[in-house]
């Protein structure tokens, strides 16, 4: 029968709260609604920043609930769509037909916004019965995503023929993960272009001019990226597999969580290194991962000149928010200021008042 006051966005639990408490927690009640209803209100709308840049503002999915409560007004597109579901609860690999009737209702249901489509990143975290994967002391440096798939051609093909066949009813674009360097780039492109071949011999209609991405999700991406972005449309980086594997910190690992921080600087100027080198060859930028609806970075990402965050649904409209209140020319000036820094206390401390000053 105790009362109990709960905030969730700063860890907050008060026991038995007397007055003074009760009318504290009331404040911030009010302060959240009065926030939601501005964030609510930008969920339609494109995001730009106040001096004109514009950002595409995307969503994550992956699973049959998103599929089925997908509305597309909500928001600009669909960032990442993650393939492993159509893997999962399977007793067998599934068909091209079953993952080209779900490919195609998503491009259906995205009404011409543009869905990208990672394909398959299994391995790692993510194991399946029948695909008979090894037992690795370090899956997430093993035989996972892009690998498994370059080992595993019919496999990969498969796929690829699916998403191909999706992409006559929608702008869906295709994403390969885990690429590490230029070699598995041009053999998945190669094996992509075969894939485009046994369509035609078969009458199948799809999209030639298919935009082809990549995640930077390693920092030998990082460094290889203005090389790689000679051979793509498009990057996305994976923000949560990037930081463990820059400040090489699991972060599932109590121990070394401490360590899993996005304002590491190693992190924030891999990031910029990455959009100045997709920038010089006119290649898109995204972020997905928990850092692109992170509202204290948004401006950062803002002043590094990313074309897209894919984010959860839920964090649509405060990201959009967040993004019209920027002014990307002021914040070129407060990065140079920021990535000059050695301290990731440093770094956080400015970030938090710079969204304190846009009302955050």
């Amino acid at each position: 029968g105790q009362e109990v006051l709960v905030d969730g966005r700063v860890g907050d639990v008060i026991l038995c709260p007397d007055e003074e408490a009760r009318a504290a927690f009331r404040v911030r009640e009010e302060e959240d609604s009065r926030r939601r209803l501005l964030f609510d209100a930008c969920k339609g709308g494109a995001a730009r920043t106040r001096d004109g840049f514009p950002v595409r503002v995307n969503i994550n999915s992956g699973d049959q609930e998103s599929i089925d409560a997908f509305d597309a007004a909500s928001c600009d597109g669909i960032g990442l769509f993650r393939t492993e579901f159509l893997y999962m609860g399977q007793n067998d690999y599934p068909s091209e037909d079953f993952q080209f009737s779900s490919y195609r209702s998503m491009a259906e249901k995205n009404q011409g916004r543009e869905l990208i489509i990672r394909t398959l990143d299994i391995g790692g975290d993510k194991q399946l019965d029948y695909m008979s994967l090894p037992r690795e002391a370090n899956p997430f440096l093993g035989y996972r995503a892009i690998r498994l798939c370059l080992d595993r051609e019919e496999v990969f093909k498969t796929q690829l023929r699916a998403i191909l066949r999706a992409s006559a009813f929608g702008q869906v674009k295709i994403m390969f993960p885990m690429i590490v360097n230029l070699e598995e780039l041009l053999r998945a492109r190669e094996l992509l272009t075969q894939a485009m071949a046994e369509l035609d011999q078969r009458g199948e209609a799809y999209n030639r001019d298919i935009p082809v991405g990549i995640m930077i999700e390693t920092p030998a991406a990082v460094l290889l990226s203005d090389v790689l972005a000679q051979h793509v449309d498009f990057f996305s980086i994976g923000s949560n597999d990037l930081i463990q594997y820059t400040t090489a910190s699991d972060r599932m690992n109590e121990k070394v969580q401490h360590l899993y921080d996005s304002c590491n600087l190693s992190v924030l100027r891999a990031v910029r290194l990455v959009c100045d080198n997709a920038r010089a060859r006119g290649v898109d930028v995204g972020i997905c991962g928990e850092t692109a609806s992170e509202p204290s970075l948004i401006p950062l990402w803002c002043a590094m000149g990313v074309n897209e965050l894919s984010v959860a649904p839920a964090l649509v409209g405060r990201t959009k928010y967040v993004i019209n209140q920027t002014s990307k020319a002021s914040m070129e000036l407060e990065m140079q200021t920021l990535l000059a820094q050695g301290s990731i206390p440093a770094v956080r401390e400015r970030l938090d008042q710079i969204l304190q000053e846009l009302g955050l």
